[in-house]
């Protein structure tokens, strides 16, 4: 399906005008960055970069789109004629799926003819806000639940599409399952899920509801508890199953105090096997509350899938250099108050000394020699318009997470705070 229409009217209508004008075959750099972290974040995780160029792949102005354009008048007739055949043809480097970014830090770099590369900006930005927006807030989560299992159940919570992106997202970021079913068809994710409280208010009793997912499920499966009375509900639960009971949800009340209690009560009847799972309108700082508390797994809906407070994380798409008359490079730049940005086509290191990183550089001279200790962050991910390198869909996913995982590992111990702080590490611009 062509993603050329999920764009904004203006990305056309500088083409038409630039090429009216004689410049919309000039040579462009664009860079996506942020200039700043969402509210209490020390670092922010890129996510989004497979979809992204796979959504490039299918950016084709077919019968329908240019009907739709002609009917509409939104562009001139030679622009059509230029749509018909368009294909992004130029190159596109940046961080690898999963690093860790920064203020400044230049995540993706799209090289080509403006004309080319403009009108990529507002499927560039909504995917990449949005899938790093989720990965950000998810990894914090991770970092929370202290080696813990984390569901992401945010389906409900988002639209049909996203949710099945967050769920690739939170994966990425660490999280160890999802409910999404296409996204486990499409990413090769572990999908989980029992009952909701509407299966047990079908039954007659809450007995009847257990016995009718034990026999379908085994007694390994996972029983809501809450729909009643909670101490009721597990003394029922291990009456049904038995202490080989695989798990009991808790969806609601004081957690702390619950959980405890409810761990109390297994044990007590002996099934001390059993996980508890938690639910209930988690993020980071509840997850973070109940680090003292037995809970085996966290399931999280609404946070994750809305960023936990930053449902975009403020990626802007800008020009940084273009050719000159004389086909030489030079550099452009926004320069209004609070919203410039440095000009100029851009590399960028993160210096990690003795496996912790101590600072970003980010350098836009051509010639610049990284420093001991540096490792290169862009890489090229598409040159001539194909894509670099070729992995399925499962795979990449499994890159990423992996990369999230080392690129992680090279932070000080200050960037898993929950607290609100400067960014883990600087960024500082040559």
């Amino acid at each position: 399906m062509s993603t050329a229409l999920l764009t904004d009217h203006y990305e056309l209508t500088m083409v038409d005008a630039a090429r009216k004008s004689g410049r919309g075959d000039r040579g462009a750099v664009f860079e996506v960055f942020a200039r700043h972290l969402p509210p209490g974040r020390r670092y922010g995780v890129v996510a989004g970069t497979a979809r992204l160029l796979d959504a490039i792949a299918e950016f084709r102005f077919g019968p329908q789109e240019l009907s739709f354009l002609k009917a509409n008048a939104i562009v001139s007739s030679e622009t059509l004629d230029w749509l018909e055949s368009y294909r992004f043809s130029g190159s596109i480097r940046g961080y690898a799926e999963g690093d860790l970014y920064f203020p400044g830090s230049p995540i993706l770099s799209v090289e080509g003819e403006f004309q080319e590369a403009v009108v990529l900006e507002t499927l560039i930005l909504s995917v990449l806000n949005y899938d790093t927006a989720v990965a950000s807030a998810a990894s914090r989560m991770v970092q929370a639940a202290d080696s813990r299992p984390l569901i992401e159940m945010g389906a409900r919570r988002a639209s049909e599409r996203s949710a099945v992106a967050a769920a690739r997202a939170a994966y990425i970021a660490g999280f160890d399952a999802t409910s999404n079913l296409e996204a486990g068809r499409s990413y090769g994710i572990p999908t989980r899920g029992t009952a909701a409280h509407s299966f047990t208010l079908v039954h007659d009793s809450e007995e009847e509801a257990f016995q009718a997912q034990i026999a379908s499920m085994g007694t390994g499966t996972t029983l809501l508890i809450d729909t009643y009375d909670i101490e009721a509900g597990v003394a029922t639960a291990v009456k049904v199953a038995g202490t080989e009971l695989g798990a009991v949800r808790i969806d609601s009340g004081d957690l702390p105090v619950v959980v405890r209690s409810v761990r109390d009560q297994l044990d007590s009847l002996g099934a001390t096997s059993t996980k508890i799972v938690v639910t209930n309108d988690l993020n980071e700082h509840t997850i973070a509350g109940l680090r003292g508390a037995p809970v085996d797994v966290f399931g999280v809906g609404t946070s994750v899938v809305t960023g936990s407070g930053s449902p975009a994380v403020g990626l802007v798409y800008k020009l940084v250099a273009r050719t000159s008359d004389h086909g030489e490079f030079v550099p452009v730049a926004k320069r209004s108050s609070h919203k410039g940005n440095p000009g100029g086509r851009k590399t960028a290191f993160r210096i990690v000394n003795d496996g912790i990183a101590s600072e970003e550089i980010v350098s836009t001279d051509p010639a610049y020699e990284s420093p001991a200790g540096a490792r290169a962050l862009l890489t090229t991910l598409m040159e001539n318009g194909e894509p670099v390198g070729s992995m399925s869909p499962h795979d990449t996913v499994k890159a990423a997470r992996e990369h999230h995982r080392k690129a992680l590992s090279e932070m000080p111990a200050s960037a898993f705070s929950l607290s609100s702080g400067e960014p883990a590490i600087p960024t500082r611009v040559l």
